[in-house]
């Protein structure tokens, strides 16, 4: 009985192994992103991106799915990440996609997730009309479904009007690599080199695990 509960065990962690990855560096990359306001998740009204970017040093968009394994293993750092430098002048924002808005939910409750979130889509099958879709794949990224995707905006990249926010900004299509991506968050916020350890994705793994006993996943 033990061994069979080992391999389990065994299966389990390779599978999370295979499923991440997508790890990316975060590049520079010249398309047209276009400003949005999308709904927000669990509360009332919209957020328009140019307004949520006032007054930010460095803002963060970060567009996922519910249902997305790559992004499950990214969720804890997004979130350490917010508490860590929000202070600071980071801003990060959610783009929630491709399933339903009570999903959305559970899983915002589920990870405890801090920083709005707004949703673009609520189905799957809305995947090649998405501006997700448009823009990511302007930004070269050729995954099927692309979560996680990053847009990092700096205020002398937005435009003050107009339809188009930025033509150049910095972008990840994938996963983070988590030290690369917190010394770029710290250089764009003025900061010197972090003199700890990045912060790592077991708690991630954790809840997923625990979430996957109630729900299958589907990966990206």
């Amino acid at each position: 009985m033990r061994s069979i509960t080992a391999l389990l065990l065994l299966f389990v962690l390779a599978g999370l192994a295979f499923a991440q990855n997508e790890q990316t560096e975060i590049v520079e990359k010249e398309f047209a992103y276009r400003n949005w306001k999308y709904k927000n998740v669990g509360t009332d009204g919209k957020t328009d991106l140019r307004e949520f970017a006032k007054g930010k040093k460095l803002v963060m968009v970060v567009y996922w799915a519910p249902w997305c394994n790559n992004w499950k293993h990214d969720v804890a750092f997004v979130q350490q990440l917010h508490d860590k430098y929000k202070s600071q002048g980071l801003a990060v924002i959610g783009v929630s996609n491709y399933d339903s808005v009570d999903r959305m939910k559970n899983h915002i409750e589920f990870y405890k997730l801090t920083f709005p979130n707004v949703y673009e889509t609520e189905s799957a099958a809305d995947r090649l009309k998405s501006e997700h879709y448009t823009d990511r794949t302007a930004a070269g990224d050729t995954r099927r479904w692309g979560t996680p995707w990053y847009v990092f905006l700096e205020p002398g990249q937005i435009a003050a009007n107009g339809d188009t926010l930025a033509t150049k900004m910095n972008v990840a299509n994938g996963e983070l690599i988590p030290d690369k991506a917190e010394s770029f968050i710290r250089q764009k916020l003025g900061l010197g080199e972090n003199k700890t350890a990045a912060v790592s994705s077991a708690a991630a793994i954790e809840a997923c695990e625990a979430e996957k006993k109630s729900a299958a996943l589907i990966k990206p």
